[in-house]
């Protein structure tokens, strides 16, 4: 079976690996290049304390044990279960965060103050409390897709970057290619895992898929000594220490329910308030400020993922945010569909609510999710 896989980020790389490991001849094809946008601009925290709802908490959980079994099957370096320390509520609030996730049957724990000092000594004005969430973890996220690519790689898979996918050829009501340039790279199956850019090429076989506009900028300091153990969820600030010594924060103060739609202040004036924040909570470090990227986080109109078939015959996608946490689970779900590899009940389960049709009526028009 031959598949074209459009985007190397971290969901079409994961995608392409878990093709390549099923026995499929996979084409990855990208205009940039592997992780060359939002993958390679994201925070890169790896949880399920953060979700919309039980499903998807379910999905984001089994995620991260997809990770475990990755493990078992290459070599994760990019990936570090650090462990992830969380004050962004205190009071009624942490505590309801807490019970709400014990029942879904996550592992929190609360801690105090002389516990957390004793973790992250190095972080002023310790919370009286704080939720640790110790099965959590980072991904260095560019690092993290190279490895994916580097082993469908090595399963047979090709790379074409620097090349454009400027729409899916059909023949009669199936998929027979992806067109390009210079011509059409043919395919039994194509799958669609471009971020913002899918939206065209969906489109123009007739798949809905609308998109919110969630621009989001990070930054990077110049590499400090060893800082930081954890991820830290700060009240009006996330961050974490990369393996080269790097703060990485976002820099806006609310990042997991930021519902901004465009970037409306200069990016290096955003760094600068991030950075006093990030300074004032880590005192004894020289901290500044090398590097700001800013991405289009690929976020479906109604937050949720997207996988699974579409439009006409052997086409699939795979759109989300959050995708460093999902992209294991991504890559297995998909890439079983796509080689028409029955899924158990329970993965069945975890997929079901993410199909693209939710977004389409019988005549194909757009649904409205936002009114």
């Amino acid at each position: 079976m031959q598949v074209v896989v459009v985007g190397a980020g971290v969901i079409g790389a994961s995608v392409a690996y878990h093709l390549a490991r099923g026995g499929a001849q996979v084409t990855v094809i990208d205009g940039a290049g592997v992780a060359a946008g939002a993958t390679g601009r994201s925070f890169g925290w790896i949880n399920a304390s953060f979700h919309a709802d039980a499903a998807h908490f379910r999905l984001r959980a089994e995620s991260m044990a997809a990770y475990h079994r990755l493990a078992g099957q290459m070599d994760l370096a990019p990936v570090r279960w650090t462990g992830c320390l969380c004050w962004e509520d205190a009071g009624a609030g942490l505590d309801q965060q807490a019970a709400d996730l014990q029942a879904l049957g996550y592992g929190v724990e609360i801690i105090d103050r002389a516990a957390f000092a004793a973790r992250e000594p190095h972080v002023a004005n310790p919370p009286d409390r704080a939720l640790a969430f110790e099965a959590e973890g980072v991904a260095e996220t560019a690092p993290l897709a190279h490895a994916l690519i580097e082993a469908a790689m090595g399963l047979g898979a090709r790379l074409l970057l620097g090349v454009q996918a400027l729409g899916v050829e059909t023949r009669g009501d199936a998929v027979c290619g992806v067109r390009i340039a210079q011509g059409v790279i043919p395919a039994d199956r194509v799958v669609i895992c471009g971020g913002t850019g899918s939206v065209g090429l969906l489109d123009g076989v007739g798949v809905a898929l609308p998109m919110l506009s969630r621009p989001g900028l990070l930054l990077r300091s110049a590499p400090v000594a060893p800082v930081l153990s954890h991820v830290m969820a700060a009240p009006g600030q996330e961050f974490r220490q990369d393996v080269a010594g790097r703060i990485i924060a976002p820099t806006s103060p609310n990042h997991q329910s930021d519902s901004a739609d465009e970037v409306t202040e200069r990016p290096d004036l955003l760094a600068d308030a991030a950075m006093a924040r990030l300074q004032a909570m880590l005192p004894e470090v020289a901290l500044r400020w090398e590097q700001v990227t800013q991405a289009m986080r690929p976020v479906p109109q109604d937050g949720l993922p997207v996988m699974g078939p579409c439009g006409p015959q052997g086409l699939h996608t795979a759109v989300m945010h959050s995708g460093i946490t999902l992209a294991p689970l991504a890559g297995e779900l998909v890439a079983a569909g796509v080689l028409d590899q029955p899924l158990t009940n329970h993965q069945n389960d975890l997929i079901a609510p993410y199909a693209p049709q939710r977004f389409q009526d019988r005549s194909g028009h757009i649904f409205d999710q936002m009114s």
